[in-house]
């Protein structure tokens, strides 16, 4: 092309993705592509993942529009497993609520919700071995109250009171569950992908049979600690399931500027050769059976698994954040994949095993342990009484045996501190 040719062109324009919808938008979800229930075929957990590539662009769903669990996928679980990860989505649900008036009383400085994405942690917890360990992002407070975490702890650890076996160490709600296969939240994005695949990879190397599991957001997915995960995991085989929550919004950009305009999260999975699903992450038994589906191929050496699970984040990001400046108010109902605990109910009555009586029962029951845990907790104490730990454990926990520096440092401020006459220092 000759320098005149190039002054003939039109001049380079530059794409900005633009969500669908804004304030004051009437939100219609009708032109998105939800394939019928029980349509995805269920490969081999030992198929290559060249062989089924089409399942990282439509979408595994088990449960059909009457509510009836369909298909190949079906994981045929008893009605004793789903009532059980029904009380478990429920008790997610009333513990959200209540710690979200919580922050609103001025009780903790912050909350996220996981309403609409109930399953997305429940289900998989139920899909996975106990002693598979699990390294979450902010919204898989699901993973521990399946695994049966007491939700005094996990309340305690968001008031940073005096039973925080944190010991106000960690921003509310970035629990760290040894007991139960939790690893430590981070508030920087991503950083559990390559800590999972490094576990994964010792437990590889140790002749271990525990796998490892790890969630994002899709909007982390962008972070490079993403990819560099998905490599280490390629080159490995390591035993480990990546779980993309993608529900339409991080914080407030939306999927967009991920990359979902150009394809599904889940073929990120081709690229890296390994096997990728795209899962309706508002049905739980889709989700359930995705994980178990996962969870073999990597008990198994085949090698890892990439889930996007899609979803809605159907409030807010947190408790600073305002969905309604920057998203249509009618986005939530809008939803076509509905909610994961209405879904899984409609599913246990239409199979003669559950109903609205017993439905009700339960909620008052679930809400009433979450009432009981809060009044336990707060007893402890609440992030606005103030420091609920002596001041210098702040230089604990850091090293097995502190250096002299660090003991320097903490002496200082216990000198500082009992000359100012404020009594937060160790006696």
């Amino acid at each position: 092309m000759t320098l005149g040719d190039a002054r003939n062109l039109k001049p380079l324009t530059l794409h900005v993705p633009e969500p669908r919808f804004r304030p004051g938008d009437a939100a219609d979800f009708g032109d998105l592509e939800v394939p019928p229930a029980g349509a995805a075929p269920r490969p081999d957990t030992a198929a290559h993942p060249r062989d089924f590539t089409d399942l990282a662009y439509t979408m595994v769903r088990v449960l059909d529009e009457q509510h009836q669990a369909v298909g190949a996928w079906n994981p045929r679980l008893s009605p004793d497993t789903l009532r059980r990860m029904l009380r478990h989505m429920a008790t997610v649900r009333a513990f959200d609520e209540r710690m979200f008036r919580a922050q609103r009383q001025g009780k903790t400085s912050f909350y996220m919700k996981s309403l609409g994405e109930e399953a997305v942690a429940v289900a998989a917890a139920h899909a996975l071995d106990a002693e598979d360990m699990c390294f979450p992002s902010y919204r898989q407070q699901g993973l521990l109250i399946a695994r049966g975490c007491p939700l005094v702890d996990m309340m305690n650890q968001i008031y940073s009171n005096t039973g925080d076996k944190l010991q106000g160490k960690q921003l509310p709600i970035m629990y760290s569950e040894k007991r139960f296969g939790f690893f430590s939240i981070s508030g920087n994005l991503t950083t559990q992908y390559p800590q999972a695949v490094g576990w994964a990879m010792a437990s590889a190397s140790k002749g271990d049979t525990r796998i490892a599991a790890t969630w994002c957001g899709e909007g982390s997915t962008a972070e490079g600690d993403f990819h560099s995960a998905l490599t280490f995991a390629t080159v490995y085989r390591a035993p480990v399931i990546f779980n993309v929550v993608n529900n339409q919004w991080a914080i407030s950009s939306f999927s967009g500027f991920a990359g979902a305009e150009a394809t599904t999260f889940a073929a990120r999975a081709i690229g890296y050769g390994i096997a990728g699903l795209r899962v309706d992450g508002n049905d739980p038994l889709a989700v359930y059976a995705a994980t178990l589906w996962a969870a073999e191929r990597a008990r198994t050496n085949v090698g890892p698994t990439l889930i996007e699970h899609f979803t809605y984040r159907a409030e807010g990001h947190s408790t600073s954040d305002d969905p309604s400046q920057y998203r249509s108010t009618g986005e939530p109902t809008a939803w076509p994949l509905g909610d994961p605990i209405r879904r899984l109910k409609d599913h246990l009555v239409a199979i003669g095993e559950w109903d609205d009586a017993r439905q009700e029962a339960m909620d008052r029951e679930v809400a009433e342990e979450v009432r009981a845990a809060q009044k336990a907790a707060e007893a402890n104490g609440i992030l606005g009484h103030g420091l609920a730990q002596p001041l210098d454990s702040l230089f604990d926990g850091v090293f097995e045996e502190m250096p002299w520096h660090l003991r320097e440092q903490r002496q200082m401020m216990i000198d500082e501190e009992a000359a100012s006459g404020r009594p937060w220092a160790r006696k």
